[in-house]
């Protein structure tokens, strides 16, 4: 499951960047290339569309980083029991060079 929503982030952060690439901050980006003609989505609805899609995207990433540090696999350390005894470290030298 934390691989589906990490799939999910990396999608919808890219999705972002490119709708934010596409706005401009002053109203020219997209929208004012289509300001010469008629057409079926005038300037103002591209900005709107491109505002709602910004917002929906920015919200599923911040729902999707959520559930994904709910769904973190839990890898649990087993400790050694009293009855195991544990192996010392002893530190290992190096054989020392032939001559």
């Amino acid at each position: 499951m934390y691989t589906f929503f990490s799939i999910m982030i990396i999608i919808c952060a890219v999705l972002l960047i490119l709708i934010v690439l596409v706005q401009n901050s002053k109203g020219g980006g997209l929208s004012s290339s289509f300001g010469q003609g008629n057409q079926v989505m005038g300037v103002k609805k591209t900005a709107d569309f491109l505002e709602k899609a910004t917002w929906t995207l920015a919200i599923g990433l911040v729902v999707f980083c959520l559930l994904a540090s709910f769904s973190i696999p839990n890898r649990k350390v087993e400790e050694p029991t009293q009855t195991e005894q544990p192996t010392p470290n002893t530190p290992t030298t190096p054989a020392a060079p032939a001559e």
